[in-house]
């Protein structure tokens, strides 16, 4: 790790190097990293600090999977230490005191350890499978790997009337875009793609072409396949907030969705092979008022 303070965002949370157990390999990636506000000043604040201990495990897990310089065994092998840890087989192991943490906060709180045990399996699975067959894999995936957050997020705040489904919808989106921002990165230092196969081969696109200095034509081509079947989850998306019982996180999730909404549009155009596509700060602060507005319209609607 590069710094030497790792701090989430309004949320209280502050860890320092000395706190990381020697089981994690952080990355350096913080919330500053993520396309979407973590625990931030729109969400209550006696619920900021579980929302931090979750984004931590996540983070903690993510970075097992992630690291290049372990092997698949090694990575299950710590990852089966996380999960005996959430399932309260193992209470007392300092490698695994994140894990910990995070079975106290879901003990406190009473939301379901599915949330954290999903993204185990998700991430065992990054351990050792590297490509996707089709959509309908990938979207799977996606299901594991980024769904249980806004699912995690929904029963922490109270639920939902419109159950899971449009959470599920934008958290693919999300994920999906991710996938698309770090594409080149991911294959570069991990061999992993998350393009559909059999779009890449319906293109004549290798996953060699992903190291390229900027996108050839039918690489844009198949980068537009993609957006295109993502953006098709926003209309499902975009029901979000109007079913959220907190109003907060209807807030919350407006911003995100006006975040995920330009940032389709910016890769419709942007090169990800030349630069990560990342929206400008003014862009992402104004996404996030807009969410505030939005918010309280669907809650006075109610």
């Amino acid at each position: 790790m590069n710094v030497d303070t790792v701090y989430f965002h309004n949320t209280g949370f502050n860890m320092t190097v000395s706190d990381v157990p020697d089981v994690e390999t952080p990355s350096g990636k913080d919330a500053a990293y993520e396309n979407f506000p973590v625990g931030s000043w729109l969400l209550p604040r006696a619920l900021r600090p579980h929302i931090a201990c979750y984004y931590r495990f996540a983070r903690a897990i993510d970075d097992i999977a992630d690291n290049p310089q372990l092997t698949p065994e090694i990575k299950i092998a710590r990852l089966d230490g996380f999960e005996k840890a959430i399932l309260g087989d193992d209470t007392a192991s300092p490698a695994f005191v994140t894990a910990h943490r995070m079975r106290e906060s879901l003990k406190e709180t009473q939301v379901s350890n599915r949330h954290c045990l999903d993204l185990i399996t998700a991430f065992k699975q990054d351990s050792v499978k590297n490509r996707y067959r089709n959509w309908d894999e990938l979207v799977d995936y996606c299901l594991l790997s980024a769904a249980p957050v806004g699912r995690y997020l929904i029963d922490l705040h109270g639920g939902s009337d419109a159950g899971y489904g449009p959470s599920d919808a934008l958290c693919i989106v999300l994920q999906i875009i991710n996938h698309l921002q770090d594409c080149k990165e991911d294959f570069e230092q991990m061999d992993r793609v998350y393009i559909p196969m059999d779009w890449m081969n319906g293109h004549g696109v290798t996953a060699q072409a992903l190291a390229a200095p900027c996108l050839s034509k039918p690489g844009r081509l198949l980068l537009d396949q993609v957006i295109s079947a993502t953006a098709e989850l926003m209309p499902q998306a975009r029901t979000l907030p109007a079913g959220l019982r907190s109003r907060r996180l209807a807030m919350e999730s407006q911003a995100i969705i006006n975040i995920a909404e330009r940032l389709i549009d910016r890769l419709r155009t942007d090169d990800p092979l030349a630069t990560r596509v990342q929206l400008p700060k003014t862009i992402y602060l104004w996404c996030c008022l807009l969410g505030v507005t939005s918010g309280l319209g669907f809650r006075a609607s109610r």
